[in-house]
């Protein structure tokens, strides 16, 4: 009898205990279906567990394999920054490629993980921050800026304003882009490069159109880039040895010669060492041209500048103009590195004042000394006595820059082709003792080959650079950034926003349009009619 009373006792009190059990199991899995999750059962919660070690292993040997990659090559390619591109990339801008193309693992995952983890990649300062912007949007292309006002007058130096304004709000509205807001109202990085906020845009239906447009504009503008380094090399050598019995597309061969070890590279590490020194001569290279310009005060142009434009050629200058202010293709990454992102505006700020102040005094300066004699490259003009000393510094400064955005060029055609996993069109570039491969040191001697043979053919600085800035850079920084901000964000702008976001994207639209057509025009009639300069 105590027997069946103790098992009668036993049992209501398991009962109890079990519906206890399952009504506390009840409302834990009422909260997470409510927050949108799915209570698991005990052999699924088994499973989970299972799959949150292998987790853990898998994130801490991508964790190596992180760190392990940025001690060997650090070091991002585009114009201004050492950068890439552009879109360019920043140091300490990290990527692990999950498919796995990435970097060969670590050899061990244990020896040595406690201190590594330990180390924190250093953020960049906003002046770090701003000295790069100001690399992008204060590089040799300022030269072309004077035979911009050629053509457009007080129009042209009103352009050099509009576009610094309107190039700093596009920056701020394609890194909002980045952004998002979580349940409790705060702003949460959710992308990271142009390109994810290219995607983000064409989700869900065409998730990777936005990605590869954004890639092209990129390769674009980075090879055309290359291309002008090869023909202002040309032409400043042509110019400063008039004398000799070497033609402009010589110039540019023997330029292009030099250039052939870039097709080695594996890393900027090297290169970007000389970024400091190229930015600190073309600053002195500047301030000689206008010193010279203020030594000839006297004999200024006033009544040369005017209001009127040429028709024809203005809209070339437009993207001349647009093309000298280009930096949104790296800005992503920048934001990303900076220790205080909430500096990032006012970092934008400053450095486009400063550079609309000086590429506004630079050009008109420069314009008002020869006025109608001014050429494609301001420097031609000078006396042939300094011309070549100038000239001399900006061909090593363009040679020095030229495997900045060759380099990253390279990396997004491997990346797109060559390192997309199971989608690669073409077998990886690289061994797997990290050796370039013969395939993809061809595809960087081809691609050093073409830019030679389109400075040969095509060697017009300032038509290539309008149609540059026509093509990609109005895209880059006007169309897009504008797009972008009013798909992501339309819900919380406000009409003033939206007002402007349209506003640029229109005006960006017909000078695009227009600077291209009339850039085309340009080149067929100097090819047509054999126009050297």
């Amino acid at each position: 009898m105590a027997t069946l009373i103790r098992s009668k006792l036993s049992n209501k009190l398991s009962n109890a205990a079990t519906s206890v059990s399952n009504k506390s199991q009840a409302k834990v899995s009422g909260m997470f279906a409510r927050m949108g999750f799915q209570a698991a059962t005990d052999e699924e919660a088994l499973g989970f567990v299972a799959c949150d070690d292998l987790d853990y292993d898998h994130r801490q040997g991508m964790q190596m394999d992180i760190l392990t990659s940025d001690e060997v090559g650090g070091g991002g390619g585009g114009e201004g920054s050492g950068q890439t591109g552009g879109e360019g990339a920043v140091d300490g801008d990290s990527h692990y490629q999950r498919d796995g193309t990435g970097p060969p693992p670590s050899d061990s995952k244990d020896g040595g993980l406690a201190n590594e983890l330990g180390e924190v990649k250093p953020k960049i300062t906003a002046w770090e921050a701003g000295w790069n912007v100001t690399n992008a949007i204060q590089g040799m292309f300022v030269l072309g800026l004077p035979y911009a006002i050629l053509h457009g007058g007080y129009l042209g130096l009103f352009l050099i304003i509009f576009a610094a304004v309107v190039c700093c709000y596009t920056g701020k509205i394609l890194i909002a882009c980045l952004y998002e807001e979580d349940e409790d109202g705060r702003l949460v990085r959710v992308r990271d490069s142009y390109v994810d906020i290219a995607n983000a845009c064409c989700a869900p239906r065409f998730p990777a159109l936005g990605g590869h447009v954004v890639n092209v504009a990129q390769i674009i503008e980075l090879v055309m880039t290359c291309i002008l380094y090869v023909v202002v090399s040309g032409n400043l050598m042509y110019n400063s040895f008039p004398n000799m019995p070497i033609s402009q597309k010589s110039w540019a061969i023997i330029a292009t010669a030099a250039l052939l070890p870039c097709a080695f590279l594996k890393s900027l590490k090297a290169v970007s060492k000389f970024s400091l020194l190229c930015t600190m001569a073309h600053f002195v290279i500047n301030v000689l041209v206008i010193a010279y310009c203020l030594s000839r005060a006297r004999d200024w142009a006033w009544d040369k500048v005017k209001f009127y434009i040429d028709v024809k050629k203005f809209p070339i200058s437009i993207g001349i103009i647009v093309f000298s202010y280009t930096s949104q293709i790296f800005l992503p990454s920048l934001e990303g590195n900076m220790q205080k992102p909430s500096e990032f505006h006012c970092m934008m700020n400053w450095t486009h004042i400063a550079a609309c102040i000086l590429k506004g005094l630079f050009a008109l300066v420069a314009y008002l000394t020869w006025a109608d004699a001014t050429k494609e490259v301001i420097t031609d003009n000078l006396p042939s006595t300094i011309r070549a000393v100038v000239n001399l510094f900006l061909v090593a400064k363009a040679l020095l820059s030229y495997p900045l955005p060759f380099f990253a060029a390279v990396e997004v055609l491997e990346k797109t082709f060559f390192q997309d996993g199971g989608r690669a069109y073409f077998p990886d570039c690289y061994g797997g003792d990290g050796r370039l491969k013969s395939w993809g040191l061809t595809l960087r001697c081809v691609l050093v080959v073409f830019t030679l043979l389109m400075a040969i053919y095509v060697p017009h600085f300032a038509l290539l650079m309008g149609l540059t800035g026509s093509l990609t850079g109005a895209g880059l920084c006007f169309l897009l950034p504008s797009l972008f901000h009013l798909k992501l964000l339309w819900r919380k702008l406000l009409w003033h926003q939206v007002f402007f976001d349209v506003s640029i994207f229109v005006i960006g639209g017909i000078c695009s349009i227009s600077g291209f057509i009339h850039s085309m025009e340009g080149l067929v009639e100097a090819y047509k009619y054999n126009i050297e300069d």
